[in-house]
Order: structure tokens, then sequence, then C-alpha cells
């Protein structure tokens, strides 16, 4: 089974790159973050057409996250539960395939000492708590997304420039050990322990792409027991080389059968 989250910066833009990826690569699910629609404007038509499933919660304009799966999605949350008071559509979730699986996109919470840092922290401290929850219901899961942190200096292509970057700043990492300290195993890290210059995001400045001026920010966080069956990790790199392209490229992980 191949998991693979993609922040595709506008499904509208990207549509044709999604529905390449997912003929070319053929996922078993799809996670996508910053759809950057209404969940009624989702090109579900499109995507149904190949024989997916899918399921979106956006907002106009901004964020919005979606999945995609050749499994039927089931028993679906809309927005992180412990949160329930944010107005920003950044997380979904479903069981699929005997598995409980998460979209979502935490925020990039720049400039630090602003609101948006504020608003940052508060969300990761909700999702801490709806980590707990999911892990004390015994639940199987994969949180995958845009989680705008890069855990480690070798997760960034200079970090002498990132120290008061939100996805970099010491409070940040943090709180994201905090939530990888409750059992939760990064799976590219875990398959590629040692690999530098391994990134999923590279802006459209400084021409970083052809510079590879990256930074890891996209996850997939396994659960205990999903660790267990975790056999590959990787990044599509190549993806950033695509004619209008996203200024993230997929990140995915294999699994043995979950049977």
């Amino acid at each position: 089974m191949i998991i693979t989250t993609w922040n595709v910066n506008s499904i509208k833009a990207r549509l044709d790159l999604v529905i390449d990826y997912l003929v070319r690569k053929k996922p078993d699910v799809l996670l996508l973050q910053e759809i950057k629609t209404e969940s009624k404007s989702f090109p579900m038509d499109q995507i149904t057409q190949l024989g997916y499933f899918a399921e979106s919660y956006g907002q106009k304009s901004y964020n919005g996250v979606a999945i995609i799966s050749k499994y039927e999605i089931k028993n679906i949350t809309y927005g992180l539960p412990s949160f329930k008071e944010d107005k920003q559509a950044r997380y979904i979730e479903a069981d699929i395939n005997n598995l409980r699986i998460a979209s979502l996109y935490l925020p990039n919470g720049n400039p630090i000492n602003s609101d948006k840092y504020d608003y940052k922290i508060k969300w990761m401290e909700k999702l801490y708590e709806h980590i707990i929850n999911l892990l004390e219901n015994e639940k199987n899961f994969i949180l995958g997304g845009d989680w705008n942190i890069a855990p480690e200096s070798i997760d960034v292509f200079d970090s002498s420039t990132m120290e008061n970057d939100a996805v970099f700043n010491i409070e940040s990492k943090i709180y994201f050990r905090k939530i990888q300290n409750l059992g939760l195993t990064d799976a590219f890290r875990c398959r590629n322990p040692n690999l530098i210059n391994a990134y999923t995001y590279f802006d459209y400045q400084r021409r970083s792409w052809e510079n590879n001026l990256g930074l890891r920010i996209d996850h997939l966080m396994l659960s205990p027991w999903i660790a267990d069956k975790l056999k590959d990790a990787n990044i599509e790199t190549s993806e950033r080389g695509k004619e209008r392209p996203s200024d993230h490229v997929p990140i995915w992980c294999k699994l043995e059968s979950l049977n």
C-alpha cells in the first residue's frame, strides 16, 4: 500500500499534474494540501473518473485539504477534532482500508512573535491532544501533509539562515518533537536516516529548485503498529521540474500488507 502526500498549491492550477501523477504512479492514497478551493468546487468528477474516491475540506482561495483513495473513504472528520473553534480548513481524517488517515496543513507561522505564530503553536498543541486521543483509542493511523516544520539541520539547505523562521525555530521543533515522542515515526527519515539534500519544498525565488535550496517540511508520521509495516519511503523531487509546478513535491511511503 502506497500513501503519498502533496501540497499542490491550488488544485485548479495543478489539476493536470495531479491527474498525471495518479495515472503514472497509481498511489493507493493521495493526500493533498492547499487545494485553495471550496469543497463544492473540488474537481470530483475528474478524480472519480480515474477510479478513485475523493473527499475534501476546503475554503475559498486559501488552505484546504483532501483525500484521494482507491479504497472507500469512511467515517470522515472535517477539521481537527480537538480544535473545533478553528475556522481554517486544515485537517481531514477518515477510515481507509483499516487505517485512520489524515491530511493536514499545519500553519506556517511566520513571522514569529506574531498572531500567526501563536496560531501555529496553538494548532500544534491541539494536534498533540488529538493524537493522544487516537492512541488511547488504539487507532492505527497515518498523519500526512505539509507540517511546515523542518525537524533537523539536515532538513534545510542552510540552517544558519533559518533560526528565526517559524518552520525551523527552536520552539516549533520542540513541539514537533513532543508530538513525535508520543511514539510516531517519521517515515522518510526512518528509511533514509542520513540522506542529505532531500527536500520537499523549493520556493519560487532565487532559482531554489535549480540550486537545490530546499526544505523538508512535508511528512508522513506513522503510529507504532503502522511503523512496523513500513517498507520504503521517498520523495518525488522530479515533480518540481514540471511546467507550472507546485512549490512542494510529493513524498510517499510504502507499507506491507495490513491484514
